[in-house]
């Protein structure tokens, strides 16, 4: 998955990715590539955007398990919903 997010408060978001961290590793995905975004120069989407990243799974299980998740779905809940404006599902492969 390539991955746009408008995030709002950098603090809240790196408190999600420690909180998620764990229940990712235990599907089996991983971050790619991670990038802080300080201008877009062209976009399909009317939503801004200020974080990208890449992230993977071994198959489309994994990944519908890893987002199903109850520990997953309570971080989302507790940090990325209040620190992330927007998400923009970029390209999935």
């Amino acid at each position: 998955m390539l991955v746009g997010l408008w995030v709002t408060d950098a603090e809240g978001y790196r408190r999600y990715r420690a909180a998620m961290a764990p229940v990712l590793a235990r599907f089996g995905g991983a971050f790619g590539h991670d990038f802080v975004v300080s201008e877009v120069l062209a976009s399909e989407t009317p939503a801004p955007i200020n974080r990208v990243f890449t992230l993977s799974f071994p198959d489309r299980r994994a990944r519908e398990g890893f987002f199903a998740d109850p520990e997953y779905v309570a971080a989302r809940a507790t940090h990325f919903v209040p620190a992330v404006e927007h998400t923009t599902i970029l390209a999935e492969y």
